[in-house]
């Protein structure tokens, strides 16, 4: 009966061909619409580590106090970021929990052949928690160790693109590489790692910016005197010049992650948190009451509005967009059916059902949907290359289209021209034979 239905309905779209393509290209355009923004929506709202996510956990402390925020709001938002002092004593009290503080780096790699041109690579300082937190793959050697971190050790894990570039992709582990004048010694090189967004610092770097070449131990990293290459913001001016003024000072630069499994873990570091505060609080070094704020990864990626404001608008537009194409649609639906009102009251007396008329014309919607989503792929697929060419880079490699969005594409067409169609269906299943078949 479906088949019939089918037949009945290709034959009636192509006896209205100017109709039937402005009902597809109604629903091709809004479909195509729709899912050309939410391609860019997926691409960066995505989960990076979801097996983990809820897990992660970063913690924002009151450095500056009340006076630093609007209107002196003791609920406003916190800085993002930690002082060094704060990030340090944090790491001493952490006890088993797995956690670490960061900043990124840009150290500048010398090669040892003379003819090859030295050159800034991007990276973060990091304990050796990180990796394990990250579940960051690697493909030779491993991540160093706790000792290591606490004997300030140059050590470095890099990327397999740089040690493609350095050393030519063979196993470097035990290898030499030079950074700013000093020699780290390689005990990893990660396999093909690029998480986006770069859910670890979305603080203090680029969340879709190019993935990190190189990690090197934060103790190392400050005996060195690497520059942060993240945000840096002070309340006061620094307290002495320098280095070591910025170590002493108020100012935040360094990122904070901390992995905590379990409810009871989250409510042990919460206390954790409130008694440091109030420690630094009874020290003089607070004049304020404890504050501070612990969000898991989905959250922090919220509060670092991961997804810019206007990409969500898009999607609520397009949305729109896609809705008043529908109104379009069944306009065109409604006119369509009713034209065959005649042929409705001869099936109706002959003693066809209201239910059988609505399953005729609801195949026939539904093919409207299927030739609308055939079209709308196409035009999905020139939205999204469109895209490719006025997105940044970083944000284009991840909109892509896949089975999952062609198949969804699909479905919203057919879906869309089923609904579409429910008005228009239902009145041509109220059509009275006897007001179509009498005779004047």
């Amino acid at each position: 009966m479906i088949a019939y239905y089918l037949s009945l309905g290709l034959r009636s779209l192509r006896k209205a061909p100017i109709l039937t393509a402005l009902m597809v290209m109604s629903v091709a355009f809004g479909v195509a619409a729709s899912m050309t923004t939410y391609a860019v929506f997926r691409a960066m709202s995505g989960d990076p580590i979801p097996w983990k996510s809820s897990k992660l956990f970063f913690p924002q402390l009151d450095a500056w106090g009340p006076s630093s925020r609007p209107s002196g709001q003791a609920d406003g938002e916190l800085p993002d970021i930690l002082t060094y002092t704060d990030a340090v004593a944090l790491m001493r009290r952490h006890g088993d929990i797995p956690q670490s503080a960061l900043y990124p780096i840009a150290p500048t790699v010398y090669p040892d052949d003379p003819t090859k041109k030295s050159r800034s690579v991007s990276g973060h300082a990091v304990y050796a928690d990180f990796f394990k937190m990250v579940d960051a793959p690697f493909l030779y050697g491993h991540a160093w160790s706790v000792e290591d971190d606490q004997g300030h050790a140059l050590l470095a894990v890099i990327s397999s693109d740089l040690n493609q570039r350095v050393f030519g992709g063979a196993n470097s582990i035990g290898k030499d590489l030079r950074l700013n004048g000093r020699t780290y010694r390689v005990v990893g090189v990660l396999d093909d790692w690029r998480p986006q967004p770069k859910f670890y610092d979305l603080a203090n770097s680029n969340a879709f910016g190019a993935p990190d070449d190189i990690f090197v131990p934060f103790t190392a990293a400050i005996d060195q005197q690497m520059d942060t290459n993240g945000n840096f913001g002070c309340g006061v001016s620094l307290p002495a010049p320098g280095f070591a003024g910025t170590l002493s000072s108020s100012c935040t630069w360094i990122a904070y992650m901390v992995e905590l499994d379990g409810a009871s873990q989250v409510l042990a570091y919460r206390q954790f948190l409130e008694g440091y505060l109030r420690d630094q609080q009874l020290a003089g070094r607070f004049g304020w009451a404890p504050n501070y704020r612990l969000r898991n990864l989905p959250a922090w990626m919220d509060l670092e509005q991961v997804v810019p404001p206007e990409t969500k608008m898009s999607v609520v537009v397009a949305s729109c967009f896609l809705i008043v194409c529908m109104v379009n649609a069944i306009g065109l639906l409604l006119a369509k059916f009713l034209r065959r009102s005649n042929e409705i009251g001869v099936r109706r007396a002959l003693g066809a059902t209201r239910g059988a008329i609505a399953l005729q014309f609801g195949v026939e919607a539904a093919a409207v949907g299927v030739a609308g989503g055939v079209l709308g792929l196409l035009f999905t697929w020139a939205g999204v290359a469109w895209m490719h060419r006025v997105l940044p880079s970083e944000v284009a490699v991840l909109t892509r289209i896949d089975a999952s969005l062609l198949a969804e594409t699909l479905l919203l067409a057919i879906v869309s021209a089923i609904l579409a169609g429910m008005y228009p269906i239902s009145r041509a299943s109220r059509v009275r034979p006897a007001m179509q078949l009498k005779i004047d």
